[in-house]
């Protein structure tokens, strides 16, 4: 696994337990709370994908066209 990918999963794994911390325990203690932290939740995806794809043009595949043989 690439490290891009392994950061990936670490952001979303991040953005999905902070959601469930925040409504599951913070909300008890402060309503404001875990609004923010849902907010900040909200930021994480976008970032996470920009990293999973940022990277050379080397290390992305290239399509091959094939012909067929006729």
């Amino acid at each position: 696994m690439r490290v891009r990918d392994r950061l990936y999963f670490i952001l979303m794994g991040i953005c999905v337990i902070s959601v469930i911390l925040a409504w599951t325990v913070v909300r008890l203690y402060s309503a404001t709370a875990a609004v923010v932290i849902s907010a900040v939740a909200l930021v994480i995806p976008p970032i996470a994908v920009i990293i999973a794809n940022a990277g050379d043009e080397s290390s992305r595949r290239r399509l091959r066209v094939c012909p067929r043989a006729a």
